[in-house]
């Protein structure tokens, strides 16, 4: 017996890609510049760095979790990779300032495990234990920084944003490797396909033979690397690394998340519904700022799209009540 897909699961599935033709459409005739390149490459970015914080907590997402330390672990990577940039000498292509790279990468692993750790050794709910982590981040970078810039100003590393291929900066292309990374993951990997497992029936999963901890903390260390290669870009794009480097990147990232169809029970959901879902934040925040809408109806516009994407992305019936 084979099964139909239905009309309304064909629309339901590509919805987030007809909503973001609509609206790049729908602000192309109020400004015809917002179809230009050079607004595409300011969107790029703006929204790479976002980009790659939303695909590390869409694996947490889809293992029916929720990771709320992104800013803390943005702010703090970007504090090591600036302090130890310039230790060893502030020249990418000279002597040992690279080591900085994969020591900031290292560092995010760290406090994803450690996150991932206190959830699920502690029994602490996730919303919870991240959010505490994430205050303990900030905490670090202002200590490491005492509330001073740290400035970056190496030609090489800046590159990422001031060297251009077709009109796009090179930070829009790691962007684009870290999505096909991030999907290799989703896809191709045990752990990837574990992260559904999880989020589709904990229990479940559990009387399978998963070690639904093991996946759990594994989840919250790859989310970590993710926050840690964005919080790179994020210096990159600023040339600065400061204890605030990572604000604005918890509501950003679960927005696009969430608005790319992502349900927050998991178990669905995935990589490229996370990249139309950034765009679409980016298209939306670019867009408004096109047509010149006041910065405080574009914050009330997006907490109003965070609304209607979880009900419509939420089977109401299929919960009980509320938490």
């Amino acid at each position: 017996m084979t099964s139909t897909v239905s009309p309304y699961d064909i629309l339901w599935k590509w919805s987030p890609a007809i909503v973001l033709a609509a609206l790049v459409a729908f602000f192309t005739i109020i400004n015809p510049n917002f179809l230009s390149l050079a607004n595409f490459a300011r969107m790029s970015i703006a929204a790479t760095p976002a980009l790659l914080v939303a695909l590390g907590v869409t694996f947490i997402i889809i293992m029916g979790s929720i990771d709320l330390s992104m800013e803390g672990i943005v702010s703090t990577t970007a504090v090591v990779f600036g302090w130890l940039f310039l230790a060893l000498g502030g020249h990418l292509a000279e002597g040992w300032a690279w080591v900085a790279l994969p020591a900031a990468i290292l560092t995010g692993a760290v406090f994803g495990y450690v996150n991932g750790l206190v959830h699920v050794k502690l029994s602490i709910p996730s919303f919870m234990s991240s959010l505490a982590m994430g205050f303990v981040g900030t905490g670090i970078a202002v200590l490491m920084t005492s509330g001073e810039r740290i400035r970056i100003e190496d030609d090489v590393f800046r590159a990422l944003l001031l060297e251009r291929f077709f009109g796009f900066p090179l930070m829009a292309y790691v962007g684009l490797v870290a999505v096909l990374l991030a999907w290799f993951i989703q896809r191709k990997t045990t752990l990837g396909r574990n992260f559904y497992a999880v989020g589709g029936g904990e229990h479940l999963a559990h009387a399978s033979g998963l070690n639904v901890r093991r996946v759990r903390v594994l989840g919250f260390t790859l989310a970590g690397m993710f926050y840690a290669a964005a919080a790179l870009l994020a210096v990159a794009r600023l040339g600065i690394a400061e204890a605030n480097t990572g604000s604005n990147y918890m509501f950003v990232s679960i927005t696009s998340v969430v608005v790319g169809g992502t349900t927050l029970l998991g178990g669905s959901g995935g990589v490229w519904n996370t990249v139309a879902g950034v765009l679409i934040v980016n298209v939306i925040s670019n867009g408004m700022v096109v047509a010149g809408l006041p910065r405080y109806l574009q914050d009330g516009v997006l907490g109003l799209l965070v609304i209607i994407a979880v009900v419509l992305s939420t089977d109401r019936k299929s919960i009980s009540f509320v938490k």
